[in-house]
């Protein structure tokens, strides 16, 4: 299947699901979040994978084990690509009623790969290097967001240089636009390619530096 844009009908379908998040508004409308929602963004992360890999396109239900909110069904459809053997900074994408919303980098680390990450950070070479890439990418229109503390982390002071990328837990960076004509075109999958190129610089860092976790897997 070619990627052809993403029709206004998945939107409208996702307005719905918002209104009356239940079985029986999925089951009715199952068919049009298959062709209008879950298709086309196959098709566009089918188109990217030669030059980013593969990629993990989420299932629609949410884990409502371990939350408060029972809705069985999200109300977006995401996909993510994780290069093999890198271990930290992906590429992922997410369509809703809101828009488009393309990210990368890391949104979440486990305490070893926050070790890492914070000693990268005061490493006369890898810190600034990272700081100069945040600093493009805000410059650039990127919103740099993730899990940070409020407070100095533990070991640091408020001296330290870089103190604010030293309280990040996760760092990553996003763009969303609300819908515009363009969605619904070709024009959409070149934005992303574009988008996903631009992050490239801070997902090789986040590799390099970081990595994959050494923790066991966490058992539910």
């Amino acid at each position: 299947m070619t990627f052809e844009g993403f029709p206004d009908e998945g939107l409208v379908f996702y307005e719905g699901l918002e209104a009356d998040n239940s079985k029986p508004y999925w089951t009715a409308h199952r068919a049009e979040y298959e062709a209008h929602v879950r298709a086309p963004v196959l098709a566009l992360v089918e188109e990217l994978a030669s030059e980013f890999g593969p990629a993990k396109v989420f299932r629609p239900y949410r884990d409502v084990r371990f939350s408060h909110d029972k809705t069985p069904y999200k109300t977006h459809q995401g996909a993510v690509v994780s290069p093999d053997g890198r271990g930290a900074g992906s590429w992922y994408l997410q369509i809703s009623a809101d828009g488009l919303t393309v990210s990368g980098g890391c949104w979440r680390l486990e305490s070893d790969q926050v070790a890492r990450y914070r000693r990268a950070v005061t490493d006369d070479v890898q810190g600034p290097r990272l700081e100069a890439e945040v600093a493009r990418l805000r410059a650039g229109g990127w919103t740099i967001e993730g899990d940070r503390l409020v407070r100095v982390p533990a070991g640091f002071s408020a001296d330290d240089e870089r103190i604010e990328l030293l309280k990040h837990r996760s760092l990553f960076a996003s763009r969303h636009w609300t819908p515009e004509d363009w969605l619904h075109t070709r024009t959409t999958l070149d934005r992303v390619r574009e988008c996903w190129r631009d992050l490239a610089a801070l997902n090789t860092w986040f590799a390099d530096n970081v990595g994959a976790t050494t923790k066991e897997p966490r058992r539910r």
